[in-house]
């Protein structure tokens, strides 16, 4: 049985915190859960759905110790280490004003005054896929024990296509636990669904799904194009994991592929691999214990995301690259959660010379301190496949190193993609119509529709500028007490893009 001490907090430490604040209401707060909470909270994805005040109410207060307790947004990597890209993270200002909107009982409000909701997509890629595969209606095995079938679904291409990127949409989305995706080049493999597939077939891994996790976009303008080869004839091998006691429950799974149009140029060759691995876990119980993995690196290479994998032993974990005494860092998960995790994209690609040796490390705290222990008492843990085996299984996307690698900005190339572009979340010109609360008296919030560098100035009517500032966040909370009352223009530019947005606002006091 899961344990829920989650919900273990003070009540009175909750009650007491930030009280000297202004009442919120809900329309001061929904903001936050729009664009903190409602991507994986929504109808048809992952329960509960929090798009509107008695959705978000039904939380009560297991939201509190979720955000005391640094739960959601889930986000694993520690973000002083190093930086990715589409971080799920949360302002102290915000969670703050969340604190204080539950502190004082969830205050409903005039709900007609909270901003519009976002809408969602049944897919987060935009356009039409080039190919969709299918798993078929299928029955979960998995009665007593997690099942692992793999799905060996041919793709019938006639000629070679480089994949630019892909999207796994769940059939049933509360039984499909995660995905791995290969791909099978010479089109050999067949179907393994007794539920025991633990070692995916394949040559060449692709990456996978995890709940929460962005598809797989490759970068496909310049400076950078990149993509793995599909061939013809091959075959996409999908492992699904299914959890234990999902007997009987029907899904049926499809992966949709994008590739770059025939005969497109100048595509680099992405790779995907888990070159750190180590399958000699022991780890006694009431003890705790940390295993590590190598790789030398014969070539130099730009790692372009981190995909580490434990389960529910393991607590802590870390990749770097080393040579003497330099290192370079790579991912660092301070408090591991199995239930969130997937590739991480980093900003700017990782550069690894060559004589470089690539390090893993992970920490196991098979012990009652670890509430995420799926045994108590705890017993004797090894490697294995099952969730409740444990495993150090670290994957990275990357390509081989051309000079300026390091220098690409993969997140600003990313942004703009047009296949993300605008998909499950309102365009910036919508959303900055989205401040509020308009007319304000005293703190005037501002959502933008992604991170960039900005800047946002408030200016009267005639132009004569009253305020500004400057941020790198999606979100931007102004101090208008001091300013007198009236129309002024508010105006944000992204200093990156051009691009501009204006809106009409109204100061009273």
């Amino acid at each position: 049985m899961k344990k829920l001490y989650i919900i273990l907090f003070s009540f009175a430490g909750i009650f007491s915190f930030n009280s000297s604040k202004a009442q919120l209401e809900y329309k001061d707060v929904a903001h936050i859960f729009y664009s903190r909470c409602t991507s994986c909270h929504h109808e048809n994805q992952h329960a509960p759905s929090m798009m509107n005040y008695t959705e978000t109410l039904n939380m009560g207060y297991l939201l509190a110790g979720q955000l005391i307790a640094n739960t959601m947004p889930p986000w694993p990597p520690d973000t002083t280490y190093t930086r990715f890209v589409h971080e799920h993270l949360i302002t102290d200002t915000e969670k703050n004003d969340l604190l204080n909107w539950i502190n004082h009982g969830f205050l409903m409000g005039d709900t007609t005054l909270a901003p519009p909701a976002p809408t969602y997509q049944q897919y987060q890629l935009n356009g039409t896929p080039d190919l969709v595969l299918r798993t078929g209606t299928f029955a979960s095995n998995a009665n007593t024990q997690d099942a692992y079938n793999c799905f060996s679904l041919p793709t019938n291409l006639s000629q070679d296509r480089i994949l630019r990127a892909y999207e796994i949409i769940p059939g049933n989305v509360p039984i499909v636990h995660h995905v791995v995706v290969n791909l099978d080049s010479m089109g050999t493999t067949t179907s393994s669904l007794s539920g025991n597939c633990f070692n995916i077939t394949g040559d060449i891994g692709l990456g996978g799904y995890a709940p929460g996790a962005p598809p797989t976009v490759f970068p496909g303008q310049a400076p950078l194009k990149a993509g793995i080869r599909i061939r013809a004839g091959s075959k996409i091998v999908l492992q699904i994991h299914y959890p234990a006691g999902t007997m009987g429950q029907i899904d049926s799974t499809q992966i949709r592929l994008y590739f770059y149009p025939i005969g497109t140029t100048n595509v680099r060759p992405m790779y995907a691999s888990v070159p750190l691995q180590n399958w000699s876990l022991d780890i006694p119980p009431n003890t705790t214990r940390t295993f590590a993995s190598t790789y030398y690196v014969p070539y130099p290479i730009s790692v372009f995301a981190a995909f580490p994998h434990s389960h529910k032993i393991c607590t802590s974990l870390i990749n770097y690259a080393y040579q003497a005494t330099d290192t370079i860092p790579l991912i660092k998960i301070n408090n591991w959660r199995f239930d969130w995790q997937g590739y991480y994209t980093f900003k700017n690609m990782v550069k690894i010379p060559n004589g470089y040796t690539i390090r893993s490390s992970h920490f196991y705290d098979n012990t009652t301190n670890n509430l995420n222990n799926p045994f108590n008492p705890p017993i004797h843990v090894y490697a294995g496949t099952s969730t409740t085996d444990e495993m150090l299984f670290d994957a990275f996307q990357w390509m081989f190193y051309l000079p300026g690698d390091e220098l690409i900005d993969v997140n600003s190339i990313l942004e703009n993609d047009p296949l993300l572009a605008g998909v499950n979340e309102n365009k910036m010109s919508d959303l900055i119509s989205n401040v509020y609360p308009n007319p304000s008296s005293d703190k005037l919030n501002i959502y933008l529709s992604k991170r960039s560098d900005y800047k946002i100035s408030i200016s009267t009517i005639e132009g004569k500028n009253v305020l500004s500032a400057k941020t790198n966040e999606d979100y931007s909370q102004l101090d208008v007490k001091g300013i007198s009352a009236g129309v002024y223009i508010l105006d944000a530019r992204d200093v990156r893009s051009g691009e501009h947005f204006s809106k009409k606002i109204i100061i009273s006091h």
